[in-house]
């Protein structure tokens, strides 16, 4: 990912709680194989584990997990299997690095429209598209036999998963609203078949980075039109793209 200065963002506790909030991720693989693509992705949601959220260095740790019919978890499977020392069970850490990329649901189409400064000015504008993405290189472990270690990483996982979504994604909390749905409400022969069909993954962050490409490149007139422009939409979707925006270009300003 082009992470260009003006749209760059290295703060950690902002990129961690980005994906707290935006919990869907692709990861990408590069696995050598003869039977499955060098390169695969997947969409699956993720769960970021950090032990000090004060801490403005740690990266944290991220647990997921994919269903084994799936080719991208078959070239891990088959790639970890060859590291696996024989008869040794729980989590192998693939060779390669994994990138998993995260993004927020709200962006936009900028028409050249909105820019109220060069465009009446010089006309040498064009249009782009605003977004907000984060990016976490790092080394992945997978959990894929039968063994304790990998068993309660999975138990484990779809147990903090479920809650994480329950709560924060859907606002379930037992007093507002009703409770969250919990694992334990559904039954235990159920939830051990489907465990055994998917495997986990953890991926120990390595990097880093955000991007937060909300206009800043764009003089102060001009961000202030895209302002405007995206509210006029009078759309839910708009006035949200309008906030990011007008947030960024606050954090701009406080820089200065």
């Amino acid at each position: 990912m082009y992470l260009r200065a003006i749209h760059a963002d290295s703060h950690i506790p902002t990129l961690r709680n980005f994906i707290k909030n935006n919990p869907l991720g692709t990861v990408t693989t590069a696995i050598a194989s003869s039977g499955y693509p060098f390169l695969q992705t997947s969409h699956i949601p993720w769960v970021m584990d950090v032990t000090d959220e004060s801490s403005e260095s740690e990266l944290g740790v991220l647990r997921g997990h994919m269903a084994r019919q799936n080719p991208q978890a078959k070239a891990m499977i088959e790639s970890a299997k060859c590291a696996m020392p024989d008869g040794a069970q729980g989590g192998v850490q693939l060779d390669n690095e994994v990138l998993v990329l995260f993004t927020a649901h709200a962006h936009h189409y900028v028409t050249p429209k909105f820019y109220t400064e060069t465009k009446p000015a010089t006309g040498k504008v064009v249009p782009t598209w605003n977004y907000s993405a984060v990016q976490a290189y790092g080394k992945a472990t997978i959990f894929f036999d039968n063994g304790v270690a990998s068993t309660e990483y999975l138990s484990r996982q779809i147990h903090d998963l479920s809650q994480h979504a329950e709560t924060s994604v859907m606002g379930y909390d037992g007093v507002e609203k009703q409770g969250p749905w919990k694992v334990s409400d559904a039954p235990d022969r159920y939830i051990a078949l489907l465990q055994k069909n998917i495997i986990g993954i953890q991926v120990d962050i390595t990097s880093l980075g955000g991007k937060f490409k909300m206009s800043q490149e764009m003089p102060e007139n001009d961000r202030e039109g895209v302002i405007a422009g995206f509210e006029s939409l009078d759309t839910a979707l708009g006035k949200e793209m309008a906030r990011n925006v007008s947030e960024r270009q606050e954090l701009m300003r406080n820089k200065t």
